[in-house]
């Protein structure tokens, strides 16, 4: 099965209120240094799997470079990355090669490098187009500032692009987000991803709503149940311009799913590299499933060579695996594929929980596929937490 290739590049202009990820504002002195690294763990890889008890396969049909802000770097670093991978695997002609991207940072010398580097994917990190509510968190972009970089984007020959929203963000209403998601809309972009904030506690935002304070516009963050109602309007409105829900937060026109992010949830095998970096690949040893494996999760560590935090997958946590990521999907999971890879106890295990969960309108569990109401996309933690403990 072919491998999708993650890389992580932490860096940022400026770090976001709510966000607790391994990204921040770091000194262009270490971009060097950190690619250098993460060139070396490309070369290195058959030796980390090895090491970590993975079987690597070495055809690669999805990239994606993620952060953080890989757009930060200039055209010559992210070229490296490219060239490194390019280098040690088989990527497919037809690859999915995706590139995150803050609004405000595609000058045109990394455009062309985006180009260069054979990137036909970019994933724009508007989350809205409010001015006021984009500045509220940290963005350093303006409403124009995206229209001008997906025209510019089209005019280069990258169609396909996603455009992040997140709902509950200080100072959002109800019509200010549909104006949100009606702006999306209508660049006719076909891929589109809505997140309903969750504020992170060791976030510096969610440091001060625990606290009760008002920096960071804390105190004009929507409550709960309204950031609930902004999503599930903006599901309405995507559905009705023809923008199909295919995942809890993700959308898009018809042959425009994300190729790489569906590999997490299909739990096919990828490999991730630079700091807290994420990889899943078959296990080579008997009586294991698979090995998931990750990076250190801060800049100084991976630099220095810190060693990967490796987790054994049984067949036991592949099957709880099998429920709360395929039922994030719409399509949810069909039990005979479960029966045919776990054996029809596992289903028969199951089948109390589904029962309860439909019980409680969370999941539809019609004839052999079960999937989440749209009751259930809204609390999905809930239901995930209920396949916890289920056995073959």
């Amino acid at each position: 099965m072919p491998l999708g290739i993650y890389i992580s590049v932490p860096f940022c202009r400026t770090k976001c209120s709510y966000c607790n990820f391994a990204s921040d504002v770091f000194s262009r002195a270490v971009f060097d240094r950190y690619v250098n690294r993460v060139c070396e763990d490309i070369a290195d890889a058959p030796r980390i799997t090895q090491q970590v008890g993975g079987r690597i396969e070495t055809e690669v049909d999805s990239i994606f470079l993620g952060g953080g802000t890989p757009t930060v770097l200039d055209p010559a670093q992210l070229r490296r990355m490219f060239d490194a991978v390019r280098a040690h695997f088989r990527v497919a002609a037809d690859a999915e090669v995706t590139v995150e991207c803050a609004p405000g940072t595609l000058s045109p010398a990394v455009l062309n490098g985006l180009l260069a580097c054979g990137v036909n994917r970019v994933s724009l990190g508007v989350q809205s187009f409010i001015d006021r509510e984009a500045a509220a968190v940290g963005r350093l972009h303006k409403r124009d500032t995206v229209i001008d970089d997906i025209a510019r984007l089209r005019a280069a020959g990258i169609t396909n692009i996603n455009v992040d929203l997140i709902a509950g963000l200080p100072h959002q209403t109800a019509e200010s987000w549909i104006e949100s998601v009606e702006a999306t809309i209508g660049t006719e972009v076909p891929h589109s991803s809505v997140y309903m904030l969750e504020v992170d506690d060791d976030s510096r935002l969610g440091r001060e709503l625990i606290a009760g304070g008002t920096r960071y516009h804390a105190h004009f963050v929507p409550d709960d149940e309204a950031t609930a109602d902004f999503y599930l309007a903006a599901c309405e409105k995507l559905y009705t311009a023809g923008v199909q829900q295919y995942e809890i937060s993700n959308f898009s026109r018809a042959g425009f799913e994300s190729r790489h992010n569906l590999k997490y949830w299909t739990r096919q095998p990828y490999l991730g590299f630079g700091v807290d970096a994420h990889s899943m690949l078959a296990s080579s040893s008997a009586g294991v499933e698979s090995i998931r494996f990750a990076s250190p999760d801060s800049l100084e560590k991976y630099v220095a060579g810190a060693a990967h935090e490796r987790t054994v997958v049984t067949d036991a946590a592949a099957l709880e695996e099998c429920f709360f990521l395929g039922l994030r999907l719409n399509r949810g999971v069909d039990l005979r594929d479960i029966a045919d890879q776990f054996g029809c106890e596992a289903v028969a295990q199951a089948f109390p929980i589904i029962k309860k969960l439909e019980s409680d309108a969370l999941i539809d569990a019609g004839g052999n596929v079960t999937r989440l109401t749209p009751r259930g996309r809204l609390f999905s933690n809930d239901v995930f937490e209920a396949f916890l403990g289920v056995r073959a």
